[in-house]
């Protein structure tokens, strides 16, 4: 069961947060805070396994907040959800611990898809996100490491497999195998269209 903190400003967002999630079955909200300062108080007292934070709210804003739970609770994954795609506030969330950033105009399957992959321990950008132009220590920490998930899409791209074919054979949305291969690339250090196939047939799958 995932442990959900939701960290927003603006109430009425919360709720349609909370609105949104209530039928997953794998996903519980436990503490909901309207500042930075609230946030770390939720954390201290409920331990929540996902926190999904907005970056400008009063009293303590995400970007420290941020700072603080992973400096405590390392274990703690933290998902970056903001309405700011500038590159220096995604920079500055992954600086501060941050595994992924989500825009505030995502789909719910979108959101979903951020929730659960952090999750699991894997980074998630938006697919409107250009993350060729992000380079944390993050993610030259994990430069060259793929999660299992990305593994099972990269074999199925060696195979020729299209991404509706790989969000078929994995049950899972198209959308959600596009931002996987964003996230390869950026972490793979590849470009251009094919590179990724070419990743995949020259390693032949020897990750």
């Amino acid at each position: 069961m995932i442990r959900l903190a939701i960290a927003e400003d603006h109430q009425s967002l919360i709720d349609g947060i909370k609105l949104l999630l209530e039928y997953e079955d794998d996903i519980s909200i436990i503490g909901t805070a309207n500042d930075g300062e609230e946030l770390l108080e939720i954390v201290e007292k409920k331990r929540p396994t996902v926190v999904l934070t907005d970056i400008r709210m009063p009293k303590m804003d995400g970007i420290e907040a941020t700072k603080r739970i992973i400096e405590s609770n390392p274990e703690i994954k933290v998902l970056a959800f903001s309405m700011f795609d500038q590159t220096d506030a995604i920079q500055q969330m992954l600086d501060a611990g941050a595994k992924g950033y989500i825009l505030k105009n995502s789909s719910l399957n979108e959101v979903l898809s951020a929730i659960r992959s952090v999750s699991n321990g894997e980074t998630y950008f938006d697919a409107n996100i250009n993350t060729n132009v992000i380079n944390s220590e993050n993610s030259t920490k994990t430069k060259g490491i793929l999660t299992k998930r990305q593994i099972e899409i990269l074999e199925l791209i060696g195979l020729g497999k299209t991404s509706r074919e790989i969000a078929d054979e994995l049950f899972i949305g198209i959308h959600t195998v596009d931002t996987h291969r964003k996230n390869m690339a950026r972490i793979l250090g590849l470009s251009g269209k094919g590179e990724l196939m070419r990743y995949a047939l020259e390693k032949k799958y020897k990750f």
